[in-house]
């Protein structure tokens, strides 16, 4: 498809500065021959990558984007060793990472997600649960479904004298560092021990691999609770706790919520290069453990691949591919976040 046919229908539906920035920053011309491009990392937006990936490939026939959900940690050690070209993470890659690339690496934010706690009990009510009591229910500490602090916070519920089992993910994962990271943040109990990461020392539980190994101990085992991606829970049918949020609210995760979270960041987010975390974020409306999501794009990419991975970010920040976003329960970017990111990959430099 050629490049001004593309550019009509991205940027139809586009505000006028991001269509201008769009417009203005695209290659003039796609490579004719089919070029695969491969990723791998989080499973976190998984879903929404293998929507986006087969959307592309409608507006773009001569690129097929492959992706391959390994977890973050995954994603980061292939990205590193070279066997893709792109790599996937729900957290910032650290210092020791980042020394072990052969090429600087740019962290592009794509959209936004909600780690939700997701629970399997009879009637599957609907649960309140304040910060303490999840890091409690974490850390072992609570280990029946009557207990004293839930029963607290679900006054006229019937919760039954069921054991608790945990479950968590078993491999390295930017769901887990997000999880890892709220905790840390409500109890200074976890955080000295077992304390944050992509994968961590679980004091109690069993552990499924990516999201969808999690949620599938949840929805199979009657007593299981668990983290895990939003769109995870709802396509398994799997009900989700509200959390007790920074403002004394109860908050249930969802797009609006995870969208408040965000919303008194954008100016901060751009400022940290993108890579800034709002769990725990201020606001009545925010649901407290949010995060963005990010591909890592390395400078050392080749021309015939770099060139049409940068078209795909570029259409990734259009409104067409954000309100996909929200169609699989993911949030949008903040627009001033987008247009930042337009702006970034707009400048990006291949060796």
């Amino acid at each position: 498809m050629q490049i001004k046919n593309f550019l009509k229908n991205t940027t139809s539906s586009l505000t006028p500065v991001l269509a201008v920035i769009l417009m203005t920053t695209m290659p003039a011309t796609v490579a004719k021959s089919e070029t695969l491009i491969n990723g791998a990392g989080a499973t976190f937006p998984q879903p929404l990558y293998s929507r986006w990936f087969s959307d592309y490939r409608k507006i773009d026939k001569s690129v097929a984007i492959n992706y391959q959900g390994v977890g973050s940690s995954g994603g980061i050690r292939q990205l590193l060793t070279g066997t893709v070209d792109f790599g996937a993470s729900d957290e910032p890659m650290n210092a020791e990472e980042s020394a072990k690339a052969k090429a600087p690496i740019h962290h592009i934010p794509m959209a936004l997600g909600a780690v939700a706690i997701s629970y399997n009990l009879p009637g599957n009510p609907a649960l309140k649960l304040s910060p303490e009591t999840i890091a409690d229910l974490f850390l072992g500490k609570i280990t029946k479904w009557n207990d004293a602090k839930i029963v607290a916070t679900n006054p006229g519920l019937k919760l039954p004298d069921l054991a608790i089992m945990i479950a968590y993910r078993s491999d390295g994962s930017g769901t887990t560092a997000i999880m890892t990271e709220y905790l840390s943040v409500v109890s200074p109990a976890w955080k000295t021990k077992p304390g944050q990461g992509k994968s961590v020392q679980w004091p109690v539980g069993l552990g499924g691999k990516g999201n969808a190994g999690v949620a599938g101990m949840i929805k199979q085992n009657p007593g299981t609770l668990g983290y895990v991606e939003l769109v995870y829970a709802v396509s398994n049918g799997l009900p989700v706790a509200s959390i007790k949020n920074t403002a004394g609210q109860f908050v249930s995760p969802s797009i609006s919520a995870v969208t408040a979270a965000a919303k008194t960041s954008s100016k901060a987010i751009i400022a940290a290069d993108f890579k800034l975390s709002i769990v725990n974020s201020a606001g009545k409306d925010a649901y407290p453990i949010s995060s963005m999501t990010w591909l890592l794009i390395p400078e050392n990419m080749p021309a015939n691949k770099s060139a049409p991975l940068t078209a795909f970010l570029k259409w990734a920040m259009s409104d067409e591919a954000q309100k996909t976003a929200e169609s699989l329960h993911y949030a949008p970017l903040p627009k001033e976040v987008r247009i930042a990111a337009l702006g970034r990959i707009g400048k990006l430099k291949f060796k």
